[in-house]
């Protein structure tokens, strides 16, 4: 089961577990972004383009079920304004077993990052806006999957 959902409405992270723990693997590992609110940030506002930003999560999705023996895994990412401390993203992947479930996770995540096609805007207290720029991190976290494969 590959559930992959791109929504402007906030999602329920324990409601999203129990329905992978429903599927009888050995064990769920999730991640749940939330919006940073450093430097006093009020808003994050993506932005994307529908149907190129659900193809684009879903063929990371299905990279990662060939990958691993997985029983399901879900992938939700919000757009549109969002504050600090609100969920931004979810990952859970199931699985017979835990090193399955745990790496697939980790590797949705950050190719996530580096391979979903949204566009990010921060605004701050003072008014000022920037656009966020990528950042050799993420590019670096989503290369060691290809180095993995070799």
């Amino acid at each position: 089961m590959i559930d992959v959902r791109v929504q402007r409405d906030a999602f329920d992270v324990g409601a999203e577990l129990a329905r992978l723990e429903a599927l009888g693997g050995g064990g769920v590992a999730s991640f749940t972004g939330l919006v940073r609110g450093d430097g006093d940030l009020v808003e994050l506002l993506l932005e994307q383009y529908p149907g190129m930003t659900e193809a684009a999560l879903r063929g990371i999705a299905e990279s990662a079920a060939r990958r691993w023996p997985l029983a399901g895994l879900t992938v939700i990412h919000r757009h549109g304004p969002l504050t600090p401390g609100e969920r931004i993203v979810f990952v859970g992947t199931a699985s017979r077993h835990r090193a399955a479930a745990l790496e697939s996770c980790a590797f949705l995540i950050d190719w996530l990052k580096t391979g979903a096609p949204f566009w990010k805007r921060e605004r701050f207290a003072d008014g000022t806006a920037r656009w966020v720029e990528a950042r050799a991190a993420d590019d670096a976290a989503a290369e060691r999957w290809n180095d993995a494969a070799r």
